[in-house]
């Protein structure tokens, strides 16, 4: 009996035994998990540096789009239609102003050219016959009382005018003889007749003189219907050169050639386009700008733009023109801004953010470089902002650079806490530990 009490007593303290052994092993497993827990929560929670947005002033600027546009464009049409036979010059090339872009088969016109050329000069010749035939030399002003017969005629009726004067000086001295009876009647009757038949010649040598002057006046409108066929032949010949030169397709100004349809065999009409070539040095950038900003605009203030192609580089122009009109369905304006482009960088058709600095001051919101995020795919930016111990994502519109600092035009205000880091770690509405949390209300400074 007393065996049996001492066997229920060890079997008693052995389950004893084990039930505190048990109890201990879960009370250590249970201390040793929450330091686990608590180093996995730590995790969840990342340490960001933080930097508050400045607001800094900065030159007034209204941030436009636009696209590029050469300064001069043209579709270079033929003068005269035929069959292309030479194509020189291809897309890309550039070109001098005059220089040969294409040329037509010329068969034609070479023949008519010739053909004009023939009749001139048989118009010419017939100049010359018809000078000749009055005494009239070229360039020599006509005066119908210098040609030959004209003189001629002249002198003969002059000298049939002294006789007849001095005939009928001899006729009036028989008459004055036969008064005092010196003379007889039929010397005086005689002395008459010659006086008269002297004066009948003189009149008719005047006449002679006075026919052979008209003649020589008629025979001067000859030169000028002459002279008048030779200028109608030199206008037909300057018509047939032109039709020729016309069969040669020449640059309009020095530029690029952007397109040239046409090859060599086609025929080609008056309203094709054999090429077209650009002017892009300088180019301009066609901008649209809001209405507000419409009484600050000016010719001739600064532009600074940038294009996709080139993210990391500014390109400076000028405003040349601003269009007077606004658009009442988009409320903007055209202004017109004009770059060098000496190295040919922008090309027509980029579209292109740009600057537009206008007179006067206004506050830009600045926050460091390496706080934003952007997206070469999309040709987007980003920034995390912290609120509420919570990360939030904002997508920005990046202005100039300052040292190691950017202006952000929208999406953040001045003041906001911004992410320095762990930016490709972070998520919008992710719960983070910002480090230094005491001085994260503190300004930034300019951060250079």
């Amino acid at each position: 009996m007393r065996s049996h009490k001492r066997v229920l007593a060890a079997a008693a303290a052995v389950v004893l035994a084990a039930l505190i052994t048990s109890g201990c092993g879960k009370s250590k497993s249970v201390e040793a998990a929450k330091p686990a827990a608590t180093e996995a929560g730590a995790a969840g929670q990342p340490l960001v540096q933080v930097v508050i947005a400045e607001a800094r002033s900065v030159a007034a600027a209204v941030q436009v789009t636009g696209s590029f546009v050469a300064k001069e464009m043209s579709d270079v049409a033929p003068q005269a239609a035929g069959r292309v036979i030479e194509t020189p010059v291809d897309v890309g090339a550039f070109v001098q102003k005059g220089q040969v872009i294409a040329k037509l088969e010329d068969r034609d016109a070479q023949l008519r050219l010739d053909q004009a050329v023939a009749a001139e000069q048989q118009a010419a010749a017939s100049v010359r016959q018809s000078q000749s035939r009055i005494g009239l030399v070229a360039n020599q002003q006509f005066d119908p009382a210098t040609v030959p017969e004209v003189l001629s005629a002249k002198a003969a009726a002059d000298s049939a005018m002294a006789q007849a004067k001095q005939a009928e000086a001899d006729a009036q001295r028989y008459e004055n003889l036969i008064k005092t009876g010196d003379v007889s009647r039929t010397a005086y009757e005689k002395a008459r007749t010659q006086a008269d038949t002297a004066l009948a010649q003189a009149n008719s040598a005047r006449q002679q003189y006075e026919a052979t002057l008209n003649a020589a006046r008629q025979s001067y409108q000859g030169v000028m219907t002459a002279q008048a066929s030779l200028s109608g032949s030199s206008t037909q010949v300057a018509i047939a050169r032109k039709a020729l030169d016309d069969t040669v397709i020449r640059a309009p100004f020095s530029g690029y050639v952007s397109a040239r349809p046409v090859a060599a065999g086609q025929y080609v009409a008056l309203t094709n386009k054999i090429a077209t070539v650009l002017r892009i040095t300088p180019i301009k950038l066609e901008l649209q700008a809001p209405e507000a900003n419409a009484a600050q605009m000016k010719i001739s203030v600064p532009v600074e733009a940038r294009v996709p192609g080139y993210p990391d580089r500014k390109f400076t122009g000028t405003v040349t023109a601003i269009n007077p009109a606004v658009d009442p369905t988009s409320r903007t304006f055209t202004a017109i801004a004009e770059f060098p482009n000496s190295d040919l960088t922008l090309k027509p058709g980029m579209f292109a953010t740009a600057r537009i600095l206008l007179p006067g001051s206004t506050t830009g919101v600045f926050v460091p470089q390496k706080a934003v995020i952007t997206d070469a795919s999309t040709n987007s930016s980003q920034v995390f902002f912290i609120r509420d111990g919570r990360s939030r994502v904002a997508v920005v519109q990046l202005g100039p650079k300052e040292g190691d600092q950017i202006q952000i035009l929208t999406g953040i205000t001045a003041g906001m806490t911004i992410a320095m880091d762990h930016l490709q770690d972070l998520f919008d509405g992710q719960t983070v530990k910002v480090a230094g949390a005491g001085n994260a209300a503190k300004p930034a400074g300019n951060g250079n």
